[in-house]
């Protein structure tokens, strides 16, 4: 396929994920997905390889094939139909990220095996357990809410009422459910439409020999990139502050070994499976080492299943990178995948230190309420994560505010948090001079503050309170982040992972971390 061809295909691939994401994000009822963007799109080929993704979150992105590949393989699907899946262990990630896949037929195909299949993740607000919210500091992953295996949740156009009945009457705020679950299926009907349409104008050889010459050459990209790092074995290793449960640190550690156009990603060595739920599973590892290796190519090359083709992944079994099952997993998903990406950077850095920056803030600082809005006397539930600064590196210094690396959301509005719960934002700006300092520094953090205005269950999923956002070439490290409760008693300092019962008039305070700072500051201009 020639160059021309290959560019129309890849953005026409591109622009139905692209597209895919709108329709979720205009037709999803819950703030975290309509306003923050916590959702994925994406498009595959008939073996359920990745063939193009939209620009959006990398931790779902990278995870998110293992969980189409076993959609695939669980259940046959025919026209019509979607299956929905979020248990971790067959490809999930945690289970409030709920995927949706859909196969695609061309006009003339009514059945056999599809064509395309096309796929939604998005973080629902509640989907059960222990906590509102679903981000519990749990200790096995039945306490973390339901666990959904491969099913359909929709056959020939017809919605299985049976399994959505079972879904909404385990979550606490079913409508919200329902309608996000509509939404995503909006959008893959949307992806399906479009994909069709392309069938009928290209015919299914030339889309499918597009999608695998996409493939193929995304894997000569990073195998061409490959080949200009100096053969070698870098190391490094960080660490998780907690598993909520004990005080000790949790080491995350990467040997990764270059040879050629190839390389191992060797996470031996990282602590074993823990009993608080900073667990990953397999797909997030390798979701993180897919996000670090498309950020050291070209913006304009395809991110799809070639990215990984020239790179072995392994991640010991039973350990806190390839928890083994019942092993609670909802903060793995958001702070293991963060901490996973820093340490993959810190090594290579060693390789590349013209290239890699300093660590960002290396968290995702989740918040979860849930309670009885005193308005209407129904459930709530609401789920955010916070921002914080970016580390600086070789080209400036790092942005201030910012979602870096795993996630790639907004931030939920002041005025649509006020207007969907009860609570009152009395302080949202920078945390000056949080970033670390540098040649160029790390960007700084936020202060958020929120006031309860009712009472209502609290919890906290976050890191880098112990351990701060490393420096790289002399830079200094970025600020450690703080949680605060604030009362007519004063402040009292909160953990980086707690569940609580908030008081009316309490304020809770998070304090995010800045980025590292990258390169020796210049010295001082004297006289």
């Amino acid at each position: 396929m020639n160059p021309i061809q290959l560019e129309i295909f890849r953005a026409l691939f591109v622009s139905v994920a692209e597209e895919m994401g709108s329709s979720l994000r205009r037709t999803a009822f819950s703030p975290n997905i309509r306003e923050r963007c916590d959702y994925s799109c994406a498009l595959y080929e008939a073996s359920g390889r990745l063939a193009a993704q939209g620009d959006h979150m990398p931790v779902h992105l990278g995870s998110m094939p293992v969980a189409v590949r076993r959609a695939i393989q669980a259940v046959p699907m025919g026209p019509g139909d979607a299956v929905i899946l979020n248990d971790p262990y067959e490809g999930g990630t945690h289970l409030p990220d709920l995927t949706l896949v859909t196969p695609v037929y061309g006009k003339e195909e009514a059945s056999g095996a599809p064509l395309f299949y096309v796929a939604s993740r998005a973080h629902h607000a509640d989907i059960g357990g222990m906590t509102a919210g679903s981000m519990p500091p749990s200790s096995e992953i039945f306490q973390e809410g339901l666990r959904i295996p491969a099913v359909k949740l929709v056959e020939g156009g017809k919605w299985n009422q049976a399994l959505l009945q079972v879904i909404l009457a385990n979550v606490r705020t079913p409508g919200e459910r329902e309608g996000d679950l509509a939404a995503q299926l909006a959008a893959n009907r949307t992806g399906e439409d479009r994909l069709r349409q392309m069938l009928a104008r290209y015919g299914k050889e030339q889309m499918q020999r597009a999608a695998e010459a996409l493939i193929d050459y995304t894997e000569r990209m990073v195998r061409r990139r490959l080949a200009e790092i100096s053969d070698g074995t870098y190391e490094a290793v960080d660490y998780l502050d907690d598993d909520g449960f004990s005080e000790e640190p949790i080491p995350i550690r990467v040997a990764i070994r270059k040879r050629g156009e190839e390389a191992l990603i060797d996470f031996t060595g990282s602590g074993p499976q823990v009993q608080g739920n900073v667990n990953a599973v397999l797909a997030i590892a390798l979701s993180a080492v897919s996000y670090v290796v498309r950020s050291l190519l070209e913006e304009d090359v395809p991110a799809n299943a070639g990215l990984l083709a020239p790179i072995e992944v392994v991640a010991p079994p039973g350990s806190v990178v390839n928890a083994l099952f019942p092993a609670a997993v909802a903060a793995g998903n958001v702070e293991t995948s963060q901490r996973l990406v820093d340490v993959l950077l810190r090594a290579l850095g060693q390789a590349l230190p013209e290239r890699i920056p300093a660590a960002g803030g290396g968290t995702m600082n989740n918040l979860t309420l849930g309670g009885i809005h005193p308005d209407s006397g129904c459930p709530f539930a609401y789920y955010e994560t916070i921002a914080g600064g970016m580390g600086g590196g070789p080209s400036g210094d790092g942005d201030s505010g910012v979602h870096t690396h795993m996630t790639n959301s907004r931030n939920t509005p002041v005025e649509a948090l006020e207007h969907a719960l009860p609570v009152r934002v009395v302080r949202y700006r920078l945390r000056r001079g949080s970033g670390g300092a540098g040649k160029h520094r790390g960007g700084d953090g936020v202060i958020r503050e929120i006031e309860f205005l009712t009472d209502m269950d609290v919890t906290l999923l976050s890191d880098r309170r112990r351990f701060p956002p490393y420096g790289l070439q002399g830079g200094a490290s970025g600020a450690r982040g703080e949680n605060l409760l604030i009362d007519e008693g004063g402040e009292t300092p909160l953990p980086g992972k707690i569940s609580f019962r908030a008081r009316r008039g309490q304020i809770l305070s998070i304090r995010t971390p800045g980025g590292g700072g990258w390169g020796r500051p210049s010295p001082p201009k004297t006289a």
